[in-house]
């Protein structure tokens, strides 16, 4: 693949010449390759399921790069766009790395590439059924914070923008 920078010929040249392929990259370059050849290819059920995800990825990341500053905020300076932000955010959920409790006070340190957007906080009984659910509030940092007077078992989830949700009991 060649990358041609500050070429007047190739200035603003996107698409394809006979077996050459022209992209426009962000940071203004212009990449040349050659034309791939996909005829005859027969994609397994993995690639099929992957296509499957990456096309609702996609059309989350084109709505969603023009409605969430978020990801416009995080391109800038960049060479990525706000949608790559968007499409990267849809296939990392968060990460809830603890849950501390604290008499009534319940803390979660949860984490994503872009942002959490909430956390759920639930206690439960002995059985699994729910006794009490909160929204955590967004503290310091990475940290988010309930108050629960039941006693019992604690799930969280943490969603992210992209709807992704992660849960975890302590």
């Amino acid at each position: 693949m060649a990358k041609a920078t500050r070429n007047a010929m190739l200035e603003g040249i996107t698409g394809n010449v006979k077996e050459l392929v022209f992209r426009q990259m962000a940071d203004g370059s212009t990449r040349i390759c050659g034309r791939p050849d996909f005829s005859g290819r027969e994609f397994s059920e993995e690639q099929k399921s992957h296509q499957s995800r990456f096309k609702k990825a996609a059309a989350y990341a084109r709505v969603a790069a023009k409605t969430q500053p978020v990801y416009a905020e995080l391109a800038k300076g960049t060479v990525k766009s706000p949608y790559n932000w968007a499409l990267a955010d849809w296939f990392h959920p968060p990460v809830i790395h603890s849950i501390e409790r604290e008499g009534k006070r319940i803390r979660v340190h949860a984490t994503d590439n872009v942002l959490v957007a909430k956390v759920v906080v639930s206690v439960l009984d002995e059985e699994g059924n729910v006794m009490e659910k909160s929204e955590a509030i967004k503290g310091e940092g990475d940290w988010w914070d309930a108050e629960m007077n039941a006693d019992g078992k604690v799930m969280v989830e943490a969603w992210d923008l992209a709807g992704n949700v992660t849960r975890k009991d302590s």
